[in-house]
């Protein structure tokens, strides 16, 4: 087609003109909004170790796992104790690197209502975290706190137990036993935790849901001396019981049984120090006009890893869905 002398146009619409204007501005911009966005729909990493590895090289984060040592009497003009435990280390892979892209083209951008943009950053931002929410649900299938030896990790809740009792395994035979939350089965769990030498601090418990009603029920939970004052209230928190504070997440994974039905979920009870969160690139955002397609190209990306820490710190307890 001929332009004669109008190439201006065709210039200021190119992807080299767009980049001195505003866009620049525009992606951190969307940046922002994005992790705004993340970090409102995060429930699971703000109750792990955050152990952030941006800037550094790498795809393996390794973390010391010393033994707890233990207090020796001092006998009168003796030397001390020494304590020789042989430490160890964990070690992380980063391998998650997820992205969310669309393609906003011109048209879009010039008749669309500004609206869109805000369902962007907010869709954006909740894909990614929930995406975060999920791997570290995931983790907790791992979780031996009700196991004889509770630092060995299980593999597919295989160390889990049932929401009625806390002490009864979950089985997969059949329809499975799933059974809903009770005070006994709380206070069973918080029990092994205790037996594990589990701190006390930090602990919390996530469930789906569906759970909530169970917990509304029990009177242990819905007394003002376990509601809280609010002021402490984190992104999903609903109350506290025996000093454990109380989640809802609808990333609580469907576990499956013998008759694949899906439908038992899995709670988890843990303490902060069970699971680890490792984040190498924050949820950030990138641009680029595509010409062919006469549209920008917009994509948010993250790189994370999540692992279990102490395996004894955590019970996964299987409830109906």
């Amino acid at each position: 087609m001929a332009l004669g002398t109008n190439h201006v146009t065709l210039t200021e619409a190119t992807a080299a003109t767009r980049t001195r204007s505003n866009s620049a501005f525009i992606r951190e911009l969307w940046t922002d909004e994005i992790i705004a966005a993340y970090k409102s729909n995060l429930v699971m990493p703000q109750l792990v170790v955050n152990m952030p590895f941006s800037g550094r090289k790498g795809d393996t984060f390794h973390v010391p796992s010393p033994v707890r040592g233990s207090a020796s009497a001092k006998a009168s003009e003796t030397e001390v104790t020494l304590i020789a435990n042989q430490e160890s280390t964990k070690q992380f892979l980063i391998d998650q690197h997820y992205e969310y892209s669309r393609l906003i083209e011109d048209i879009v951008s010039i008749q669309a209502d500004d609206s869109l943009r805000a369902f962007y950053t907010d869709d954006a931002g909740y894909a990614l975290a929930k995406l975060v929410d999920t791997a570290l649900h995931a983790q907790g299938a791992k979780f031996a706190g009700a196991d004889a030896s509770p630092t060995v990790e299980g593999t597919n809740y295989s160390k889990a137990v049932i929401g009625s009792d806390g002490s009864t395994a979950w089985s997969t035979t059949g329809s499975g036993n799933a059974a809903a939350l009770t005070d006994a089965g709380i206070r069973e769990v918080i029990r092994q935790l205790d037996d594990n030498d589990v701190p006390n601090a930090g602990r919390v418990l996530v469930i789906p849901p569906v759970e909530k009603k169970s917990l509304t029920g029990i009177a242990r939970f819905t007394e003002q001396a376990f509601v809280g004052d609010g002021s402490t209230i984190r992104n999903g928190m609903i109350g506290n019981v025996y000093g454990v504070d109380v989640f809802v997440s609808s990333n609580c994974p469907i576990v499956d049984d013998a008759s694949s039905e899906l439908d038992q979920r899995a709670c988890l009870m843990f303490q902060k120090e069970a699971l680890v969160f490792i984040e190498q690139l924050r949820p950030r955002v990138q641009t680029q006009y595509i010409q062919q397609y006469l549209g920008d190209l917009f994509t948010a990306d993250t790189i994370y890893g999540s692992g279990v820490l102490r395996p004894e710190a955590g019970v996964a307890i299987v409830v109906p869905a």
